[in-house]
């Protein structure tokens, strides 16, 4: 399968919604308990979220199939912070989440953003890593669940300095 990267279209923000859903619910149910991974699906934003977002100057990058289905994602802020990296359960290992770092980095350095961040999982936590993102610490804290009850958790603070342009980096 051929897979292309665009920028978000307002008719995207339900695939993106359910994108995010189902990787919280089935590719994190193999690194998080079942508690864990329903209070963080419960603090998913909808489809609203996005739409929002991108109106308010958030980059929103999305892998599409051949059919210009959305399967993909990853949310960057003005700031540098990475917000979300989402792949469809039926679309991992096959090089988008390091595609769409690749791009997001791109679209950094094209804006003068000098550092990217971002709160990384424990199963985003290895792609970060190989497109060069250094964890700074574990953060360890509750969410509220759909029951109320607070649910601990954890993810990993990361980081990556962009100092220089590619092509420089290549002249070293």
């Amino acid at each position: 399968m051929t897979y292309t990267l665009r920028d978000f279209g307002e008719d995207d923000a339900e695939a993106l919604s359910a994108i995010a859903l189902a990787a919280i619910r089935v590719v994190g149910a193999h690194g998080y308990s079942s508690s864990q991974v329903e209070a963080w699906a419960s603090r998913h934003g909808g489809a609203d979220m996005y739409r929002h977002r991108a109106a308010k100057g958030h980059a929103i990058f999305v892998a599409v199939d051949e059919g210009d289905e959305p399967v993909a994602y990853a949310l960057l802020e003005p700031d540098g912070h990475l917000d979300r990296l989402y792949n469809h359960p039926d679309h991992t290992r096959l090089g988008l989440a390091r595609r769409l770092l690749l791009h997001a980095e791109a679209h950094a350095r094209s804006n003068g953003i000098e550092r990217l961040y971002t709160e990384a999982s424990d199963l985003a936590r290895p792609a970060l890593e190989r497109a060069g993102y250094i964890v700074q610490h574990r953060r360890d804290f509750t969410i509220e669940g759909p029951d109320g009850a607070e649910v601990p958790i954890h993810n990993y603070a990361m980081e990556k300095r962009l100092d220089c342009e590619p092509e420089a980096r290549n002249l070293r």
